[in-house]
């Protein structure tokens, strides 16, 4: 087995959930998880053993997913807020929902919304820099988390509340 093949076998399961969060799609996480398997083959020898190699692959995947978006389509990053505007935090209870239902709504944010949540909430990067990566304000980048949130929220009560009824 090639060097390449271990590294796949070792590491694209976790890739391709990291896609499939960022993805509309079962075909779209995929193919990213291609692109992304290409890019990091391509740069391994860029790679200075700072930091864990996984983490280095991760960031390599998000940056193709990033990219694969602006190519798509210009990303409406709507401005919603000024940067010094206080944005309310929404809770998310997601106890009673599975992981697949969950992961379902994600991807069915919105694309500006989805990125941002999924950068700041299930990737810990910040808001400085979301913004940076995304080229929006910190304010944007915080605007679009809380509307994901409302979002979110908004369709975990919907689906609790059918499943109740059921």
């Amino acid at each position: 087995m090639t060097a390449q093949a271990q590294v796949y076998q070792l590491f694209s399961g976790k890739l391709f959930a990291l896609c499939l969060k960022y993805s509309r799609n079962y075909q779209d996480a995929e193919d990213t998880l291609q692109d992304s398997f290409l890019t990091i083959f391509k740069k391994i020898p860029q790679y200075q053993h700072k930091g864990s190699f996984e983490g280095w692959m991760k960031r390599i995947t998000i940056n193709t997913v990033l990219q694969k978006y602006r190519e798509k389509s210009p990303l409406q990053l709507v401005s919603e807020a000024p940067d010094e505007v206080i944005i309310e935090e929404v809770e998310l209870e997601t106890e009673n929902v599975s992981i697949d239902v969950l992961l379902k709504f994600i991807q069915n944010l919105p694309d500006r919304y989805r990125l941002v949540f999924n950068l700041y909430v299930l990737d810990n990067y910040s808001h400085k820099e979301i913004a940076e990566l995304l080229k929006i304000s910190v304010g944007t980048s915080k605007s679009n988390l809380s509307r994901a949130r409302q979002i979110l929220k908004k369709e975990m009560e919907l689906y609790q509340a059918k499943k109740a009824k059921a």
